[in-house]
């Protein structure tokens, strides 16, 4: 047999094989699915995350009107631009349950202003004003390094990533939502009122986008998503707006090895957040990732708004499953040519 006819040989066996393999799937050989192309996404790096949810809590707590809150927006913005987003600052003012007027500003970058397919991720930077589920302190503010800061690092890990090594397919909108967490106390001392005194920033954002027309193929809040342990289950306001998100991330996560922190059940409650304003308000199907204790009686873990939300509280483990799920939900979106 002369080298030619032992090629010949060589690719009728391939065709034959493939064609084989194709059949036994259900394909005819004409019409082979093709390949969907993988798009890596470079690493979450959780000391990065962990350092910017440090620098935040050691402003001290960003509660609306305060000294550390100006000077943490400040830093927000430089850093955001820093990490190469084109950033524009809301500013507005709102009034609060005790009828002081916060002035606030929702921080807001875009990544890839090219790409007209976009996802949105959010979170809150301000801080709980009052400790209203600690037995102690209750009237000083918390540090928030898991309620506030932690969606504000992983996000920030993730312009940097996005930033400094090859940018995914899709552009990406960074919002960091103020006034968030100004809400009356919850311990039943005020009338109950018709207005709605918490997620201020989106509240505001959704009624007053930062483009006329701007939009996105959905949206991720993030939520208290660093603490030891937690465990984010899939919340009713994100599965009744958006459940094939829902899915997307989920289903990410599992596959990354991260099941212990995505569990694969329905919360019993609806909860009050800033992607529920952006679903009623803006229509962008958003969901949120939340740390959920399902033993509460209050939705919450015991470290929710008290004194004990401190940087002790995170866990890099916890910020690398969120970070590193993110990227990858990210960078999986394609852009059809």
């Amino acid at each position: 047999m002369n080298f030619n006819q032992l090629s010949f040989t060589l690719m009728l066996s391939v065709l034959l094989v493939v064609s084989y393999r194709n059949y036994a799937r259900g394909y005819p050989s004409h019409e082979v699915p093709r390949q969907e192309k993988k798009h890596a996404p470079p690493p979450f790096e959780v000391d990065s995350a962990y350092f910017y949810i440090q620098k935040q809590v050691h402003f001290g707590p960003r509660v609306p009107n305060t000294h550390a809150h100006r000077l943490c927006a400040v830093y927000l913005q430089e850093k955001l631009t820093q990490l190469g987003g084109q950033v524009q600052v809301q500013a507005f003012e709102a009034k609060a349950f005790n009828g002081e007027t916060l002035h606030l500003k929702n921080i807001i970058a875009c990544f890839n202003p090219s790409h007209k397919r976009r996802i949105l991720l959010t979170a809150h930077w301000d801080t709980r004003p009052f400790a209203d589920k600690d037995t102690s302190n209750k009237d000083l503010p918390i540090d928030g390094a898991n309620d506030g800061a932690s969606g504000v690092g992983v996000l920030l890990e993730i312009a940097r990533v996005i930033s400094y090594s090859h940018p995914p397919e899709v552009g990406v909108d960074i919002i960091f939502f103020d006034g968030e967490d100004y809400g009356e106390p919850q311990d039943g001392s005020l009338p109950i009122s018709n207005n709605i005194f918490w997620c201020l920033g989106a509240q505001y954002w959704s009624k007053n986008k930062h483009e006329k027309n701007y939009t996105a193929a959905y949206g991720i809040l993030l939520d208290m998503v660093g603490a030891a342990n937690a465990t984010f289950y899939r919340e009713q306001q994100s599965m009744y707006y958006a459940p094939q998100i829902v899915k997307k991330v989920w289903d990410t996560a599992h596959q990354l090895g991260y099941g212990q922190y995505f569990i694969y059940q329905d919360t019993k409650e609806y909860i009050l957040d800033d992607h529920l304003f952006v679903n009623k308000e803006a229509h962008i199907p958003m969901i949120n990732i939340i740390d959920h204790d399902p033993s509460s009686d209050g939705f919450f873990p015991p470290y929710h708004h008290t004194h004990e939300d401190n940087l002790q509280l995170i866990d890099k483990k916890t910020l690398g499953a969120v970070g590193e799920t993110l990227l990858h939900v990210i960078y999986q979106e394609c852009v059809s040519p």
